[in-house]
């Protein structure tokens, strides 16, 4: 597009944007610039960004694809807009969570990979007389690389008599063989054994080792006549019964059955270690004989992305084939310690990584790609980040401009709306009241703009005098870890004062989360079970423990927000209960997408169907059948209150309680979905289309409508991610209600706001893998913001009322 004196126009223009709850916007953004889209959670930024710009240049971009993966590709639809122009081809970085692989690791998403395999195999040192490898060889994905033994997981999954036989001091009539089935097909084994002439009644550490290893690991299947103890009521004749060992039954149940809790009961009874061949270096003897600098690909693999570089970097300097590849991957490894990423190594798996920092990990490989003239689409690529590591990222997204391209990203970290050449502020609030862009120019021409949430954040020195600091709480004891040593936390002591708000910081990678969500929360878990923990104290005082995570609520769009909630339930028997459908006999079932009777048959109740497209990535689109609705038209009939069932699952939280404010059970739960933030959210919003954040808040929602007993241990990881820092406020407001109540919350944070309102602030570090796993600091947030040593303390003494 050109204006009428010729000259290029610089700006992508957006007319009638739709797309959501945007209300016919019209936006002009430019490009070549770092252009950051604000507003509150739902106000329709990312319906903007990602919604409506990203999606039609994906579909520009797929209009020159073959004509069969073009007719799959219109079903998923274009955005509602009217028309863009000016637009360049785009990339998206989201932060969608990765197929939870142990194959995926930070080297094969960032392709370090497979240059350090190409380097090994290229100029390893190989011992004499073995023949060069292929670089296939050298991964652990390949069959001619995979270990045998473990087929290169590096784990193998066994049973132990331990595992299967957890009290010994029972009798195997008394359950003493934990891992055997509940109900009729533990005793049919049991009564097979005593056909077999095993004593049932004798503690099972007094039976013959021979005796206890055939019944636990025999591959034998022996078949007997069983004659059964007589019972009053009953009349059993006998039959031929056919013994499985307790080995047998756990792994054949892991491996063939469809019950997910079947499943998960027998993996209870595996026990993982390193596996014996390979040692746990998931490959072949005859690759890992090769070195280079005198380690074998694995230990290089093994080392943190920092301490791999300063390995690689005294051969950059030389010539040949090993120069030239060491050189490229310290290149690239230099990139990722850039972004704060410098503690991952590139063995760890990619289900551990939080979505910040596999969005970085993309990030810093785009960095790499030389693209030139495209727009990058980035979904808060500051989440997870410490403010240490801000800087360092705007860096990043200052070489992807300079080097040619435009970057549009969704942010709510103020230093970056701060940095950005433009803002785009959508709101001013949730759902159908935002939509509607409140600004859009530089930074500086939002303090003019009164109905920006935004607003009073950037600009603190407008919004009237400065808010008090508060009275901190005081504990009602304390719980005490000693010796803590998991992953780079070595020998660590730890006080967590109970009946007050807590919040551990530190750079990434200082071992938060470790420290938190696997050792605190395991802990008093193990404690709550009735397994003694003996590098704890003070856990008596906590009666039950809740651990909020950003995990998925579902992976299909079968799952969405009503009915994990719960409030689905009582939508179902408001429209069972009318007259309509008791004419027709209509039960709740009828009302559910899951039953047969009212579900739309041919998307079988999921509203849509999957489209699979060769040398693309599958996606879902919506049902042709029902158009989404999820039901067949019978059910459909039934209205109450003016709408059919879709309908109501079609509304927002906050219209829903308007809409069903004569439904106490719905009321409940959707009042508590808003106190959250939530309510810009549709019922029946499928679980595949929400955030980590939000599957977090809708978790803390479900949790809040249950009947509170006991004392009880709040634990979440990074709670704001994905939040506007006014629902950071909503949010803050119920935790701290939660403290007010009696109970404990620790969250582990790297908003400095978060920590400056909590009672104790606990920082690990000072630096990351390696170089963190120490507490720093322990005490209120004035001690820790004075504290000497700590990366968090000029950050956090920023964030303190003054």
């Amino acid at each position: 597009m050109t204006h009428p004196d010729g000259a290029h126009d610089p700006y992508v223009r957006v007319r009638g944007a739709r797309e959501h709850n945007l209300r016919g916007v019209d936006v002009d953004i430019p490009r070549d610039a770092l252009v950051v889209f604000t507003g509150v959670s739902g106000s329709g930024k990312s319906s903007l960004a990602f919604g409506t710009l990203y999606a039609e240049a994906q579909r520009r971009y797929f209009e020159s694809v073959a004509p069969y993966a073009r007719r799959l590709i219109h079903q998923v639809g274009a955005p509602r807009v009217e028309e863009i122009s000016g637009l360049p081809p785009a990339v998206a970085l989201e932060q969608r969570r990765s197929a939870p692989t142990s194959r995926s690791s930070v080297g094969t998403v960032t392709t370090l990979s497979n240059s350090l395999r190409m380097l090994f195999s290229r100029a390893g040192t190989y011992p004499e007389g073995a023949a060069r490898l292929d670089s296939d060889a050298f991964s652990p994905n390949t069959a001619a690389g995979a270990c045998p033994e473990c087929h290169g997981l590096g784990q193998v999954h066994r049973v132990t008599e331990e595992s299967l036989v957890p009290d010994p001091s029972l009798s195997i009539r008394e359950g003493a063989i934990a891992a055997w089935p509940g109900a009729w097909q533990g005793k049919n084994l049991r009564d097979i054994l005593g056909a077999l002439g095993h004593d049932l009644d004798r503690p099972w550490r007094e039976l013959p080792r021979a005796d206890r290893d055939w019944i636990l690991f025999t591959d034998e299947q022996p078949v007997v006549t069983v004659h059964p103890v007589r019972e009053a009521e009953r009349i059993q004749r006998p039959y031929q019964g056919t013994y499985m060992s307790a080995k047998r039954y756990v792994l054949h149940t892991v491996a063939d059955s469809k019950s997910a809790n079947l499943r998960a009961r027998a993996e209870r009874h595996l026990v993982s270690a390193p596996c014996p061949v390979c040692d746990g270096r998931r490959l072949r003897a005859e690759a890992l004989a090769v070195t280079f600098a005198g380690r074998d690909i694995a230990e290089l693999a093994a080392l943190p992305l920092g301490a791999l570089a300063e390995t690689l970097r005294p051969v950059c300097g030389g010539e040949g084939v090993a120069a030239t590849l060491a050189a490229d991957l310290v290149a690239r490894v230099e990139v990722l310690t850039e972004l704060g990423l410098g503690y991952l190594s590139m063995d760890r798996p990619t289900p551990t990584l939080s979505a910040g920092e596999l969005q970085r990990l993309r990030l810093a490989t785009q960095l790499r790609s030389g693209l030139f003239g495209v727009v990058y689409v980035l979904d808060e690529p500051s989440a997870g980040l410490h403010p240490a590591d801000s800087a360092a990222l705007l860096t990043v997204l200052d070489r992807l401009k300079a080097a040619g391209n435009s970057l549009f990203v969704v942010e709510h970290h103020l230093d970056v709306v701060r940095r950005a050449d433009w803002v785009v502020d959508v709101g001013p609030r949730a759902g159908e009241h935002g939509g509607r862009v409140l600004h859009s120019g530089p930074v500086a021409g939002l303090a003019d703009v009164p109905e920006s949430a935004t607003r009073r954040f950037l600009f603190p020195e407008a919004e009237g005098p400065a808010r008090e600091a508060r009275t901190p709480r005081e504990p009602a004891g304390a719980l005490r870890l000693r010796g803590v040593r998991r992953h780079n936390l070595r020998d660590l002591d730890v006080t967590v004062p109970l009946g007050v708000f807590t919040t551990v910081t530190g750079v990434s990678g200082s071992g938060k989360s470790t420290l938190v969500g696997q050792v605190l929360a395991e802990t008093v878990a193990g404690h709550l079970a009735g397994e003694a923990q003996e590098h704890a104290e003070g856990l008596d005082a906590v009666h039950r423990i809740v651990t909020v995570d950003q995990k998925p609520i579902g992976r299909t769009p079968r799952s969405n927000l009503a009915t994990y909630t719960g409030l689905f339930d009582a939508v179902r028997k408001v429209f069972a209960a009318t007259d309509e459908a008791r004419a027709r006999g209509y039960t709740v079932g009828r009302f559910s997408f899951n039953v047969t009777a009212g579900r739309c048959e041919v998307c079988q109740g999921e509203g849509f169907v999957a489209v699979e497209l060769l040398f693309l990535p599958g996606s879902y689109a919506p049902c042709e059948a029902c158009r989404g609705a999820r039901y067949n038209p019978e059910t459909l009939e039934v209205a109450y209150r003016g709408a059919n069932i879709a309908q109501v699952l079609d509304l927002t939280v906050d219209a829903a309680v308007d809409f069903l404010a004569d439904v106490p059970a719905a009321v409940r739960s959707l009042r508590t979905l808003q106190d959250v933030g939530l309510g810009y959210l549709r019922l029946g919003q499928p679980a595949t289309e929400l955030s980590g954040g939000e599957a977090q808040r809708i978790k803390l929602a479900t949790e809040l409508q249950r009947t509170r007993r006991g004392h009880t241990l709040y634990v979440l990881d990074e709670p704001t991610t994905g939040l506007h820092p006014a629902d950071t406020e909503l949010l803050l407001r119920q935790l701290h209600g939660l403290v007010d109540a009696g109970n404990t919350v620790v969250v582990v944070e790297h908003d400095m706001a978060v920590a400056a309102g909590s009672d104790h602030v606990i920082d690990l570090g000072p630096g990351g893998g390696d170089e963190g796993g120490r507490v720093v600091a322990a005490g209120t947030p004035e001690h820790v913001a004075a504290a000497a040593g700590s990366v968090t303390a000029r950050y956090l003494r920023e964030a303190l009322p003054s």
